[in-house]
């Protein structure tokens, strides 16, 4: 596998309109209607996939691996929030991202992602086997 050559300081930013469905109530992840945890890691990740995407090679794909979260403040529904990685570190197939997550000027969550580059065939394969 050929890997692609990753720079610190590669970034990407996704956005996201709160919805019903982005809820900790939806979700499961709580009692209320904010945005949940859960979504604030899966728009974390959105962000470090779109950070890589142009530059992936066709068979070659990045898979996360590890995620911490810190969830700082509440973002209720109809509010709009960004997220924007910026890869910090790469250690020959693992990427390090940072991520910070707005809303406004609002810091909602500070977010590091791990991703692993991959064959991608060979991982589909491995894991229907």
């Amino acid at each position: 596998m050929e890997l692609p050559e990753f720079s610190p300081g590669l970034s990407a930013r996704v956005e996201l309109t709160v919805t019903d469905a982005d809820t900790a109530q939806a979700l499961g992840s709580g009692d209320v209607p904010v945005l949940a945890t859960p979504r604030v890691l899966a728009l974390a990740e959105a962000a470090t996939v779109a950070a890589t995407a142009r530059l992936i090679p066709g068979g070659v794909t990045t898979v996360g691996v590890r995620a911490e979260v810190a969830h700082l403040a509440a973002t209720p529904v109809g509010r709009q929030v960004h997220a924007l990685a910026t890869l910090d570190k790469v250690d020959g197939r693992k990427l390090f991202f940072g991520v910070v997550v707005r809303e406004g000027e609002t810091l909602v969550a500070e977010v590091t992602v791990e991703r692993m580059l991959l064959d991608r065939q060979r991982f589909i394969e491995k894991a229907n086997s």
